[in-house]
């Protein structure tokens, strides 16, 4: 196990240096840059435009350069923990990034745990007790739950909550806590606004995973081992635990690679109908601009996810599936 862990680790370092090298291809194939967008918006609003300032900045921030040289320059200021400058908000990427990291991952931890603690019961009920009337209205409910578009429902809950509970539309805190250091206050301001896009964002996803477990579990339940268990008296709620639903839980752990960015991404139009301040609505505006320096953090930081979320789910298949080998080639 020690050995399939270390090799895992090496790879990751290839695998990453091949993702940045596509991420900062890709953000170089608009033509143009930065500047030359800037230069448009400029001389689209009647305003003149310096030739020597722009070839000033050109030169300041490395543009002018070949491709390679700043690629380099991007990865090994991203070594050493500096991701670069903006040049839409004329400050560090740290500094941009900021708190809006931190909640993002605090929204991302939230709505996984929101959606394996509501998706995991109600997948097992649905299965166990096929062809019910609990089974039949859970089925309408996740149907409902993956037919609603995520904006639509952000607009409900927004409502529902300042109706309901008085809380603020929009964003993750009171205004006065923004921009604020931490304290108390801030903390419950943003546990009192939390709810509502985990809700909004978990909800397709839960009924997604409520689906997929249901159909899972349903095909391992018709397998004869099962019917062994029951012949040799094993008790129903065991047997369920210990060898159907174990079996079923592959593809949730082996999905976990895709979730963790898929979170953080797809949740961009929640962000920016909710006013969040998430990576979303500044990733969107930083490709929309060309700022590569901010975008290009993005697009590494989930990245990283995948592959650490790659890195996670293989260990945990390991672990929970013996059917699996570390190693190729059958077992002697």
């Amino acid at each position: 196990m020690l050995i399939y862990l270390i090799r895992r680790l090496i790879i990751m370092i290839p695998t990453l240096i091949a993702i940045s090298v596509i991420t900062f291809t890709i953000i170089q194939l608009p033509p143009g840059d930065y500047l030359t967008t800037y230069v448009a918006e400029l001389q689209s609003q009647g305003e003149a435009v310096d030739p020597k300032k722009i070839e000033f900045l050109r030169q300041q921030y490395g543009l002018d350069r070949p491709k390679y040289e700043q690629y380099l320059l991007w990865v090994g200021g991203i070594l050493q923990g500096d991701f670069g400058y903006s040049f839409e908000h004329s400050l560090p990427v740290t500094e941009i990034i900021g708190d809006r990291l931190w909640l993002t991952v605090l929204v991302t931890f939230c709505t996984i745990v929101f959606t394996w603690i509501v998706a995991f019961p109600i997948g097992i009920y649905s299965a166990t007790h096929q062809y019910s009337w609990a089974d039949y209205s859970l089925t309408l409910v996740g149907f409902l739950g993956l037919a609603t578009p995520h904006f639509l429902l952000a607009l409900v809950m927004l409502y529902f909550a300042n109706v309901t509970f008085g809380t603020s539309i929009g964003g993750l805190m009171d205004e006065q806590f923004i921009g604020q250091s931490w304290s108390w206050a801030k903390i419950k301001s943003v546990l009192e606004h939390l709810w509502i896009p985990v809700i909004v964002i978990g909800t397709s996803g839960t009924a997604g995973m409520i689906r997929r477990l249901r159909a899972n579990l349903l095909d391992e339940l018709q397998k004869q081992y099962v019917t062994t268990g029951r012949a040799k008296g094993l008790p129903p709620f065991r047997l369920l635990i210990k060898y159907p639903l174990r079996m079923s839980l592959n593809p949730f752990i082996s999905d976990i690679g895709d979730y963790l960015p898929d979170l953080v991404s797809s949740a961009t139009i929640v962000s920016v109908v909710m006013s969040l301040p998430t990576t979303g609505p500044i990733l969107l505006d930083a490709l929309r601009s060309q700022d590569m320096y901010l975008a290009g953090s993005f697009l590494m930081f989930l990245a990283v996810l995948t592959v650490i979320g790659v890195f996670l789910s293989d260990l945990a298949l390991a672990a929970f599936d013996p059917r699996i080998r570390l190693h190729g080639g059958l077992s002697r």
